[in-house]
């Protein structure tokens, strides 16, 4: 495996290119917020089921809520490299898009400590929009997940970044 130099960006490499998780021990605690976000498309028919409330499986956008919340909280479970978090705060919100036959996601994922939440709140949206998937895929096979992005951070020694908007 080719060596991974000392100034690489990488950080989840040490000195000879091997994986490891970083050490976060000596970084100071601090309030970090993270905000991603995400789009589902579909067929006219099943945002119609979904904003009516008749999906087989029930209310999809109060599921996928509390799906994307849970996720957030198993983001170490998933991501082999990602330090467990205690969050302190996890909102979602799902806005229905009729024009373009979506769903939006957004998710903010907050705590106080040593590690951003950036993974957490990327990690809501994306199980957030797989529910909504799962919840309606008997309707429609063809959902689009796209767009999932970072939008915000805050907190830590890099301090606030914030995401260009999208070109047109």
């Amino acid at each position: 495996m080719p060596e991974t130099p000392a100034s690489s960006p990488l950080t989840h490499f040490d000195h000879a290119g091997q994986a490891h998780m970083v050490d976060v021990g000596d970084k100071a605690e601090t309030q970090r917020v993270a905000v991603a976000a995400g789009t589902i498309r579909m067929r006219p028919a099943t945002l119609a089921l979904i904003q009516s409330g008749s999906a087989k499986k029930g209310d999809v956008l109060g599921v996928a809520r509390i799906a994307a919340i849970m996720a957030s909280k198993r983001t170490a479970d998933l991501i082999p490299l990602c330090h467990p978090i205690a969050l302190t705060r996890v909102t979602v919100k799902f806005e229905i898009d009729p024009d373009h036959s979506s769903v939006h996601c957004t998710a903010r994922a907050e705590t106080r400590g040593r590690t951003g939440v950036e993974m957490e709140a990327l990690t809501a949206v994306q199980v957030g929009l797989l529910t909504v998937y799962d919840m309606c895929k008997a309707a429609d096979r063809g959902m689009l997940m796209t767009d999932i992005r970072l939008l915000e951070k805050a907190g830590g020694k890099s301090g606030h970044w914030q995401a260009e908007p999208p070109s047109p």
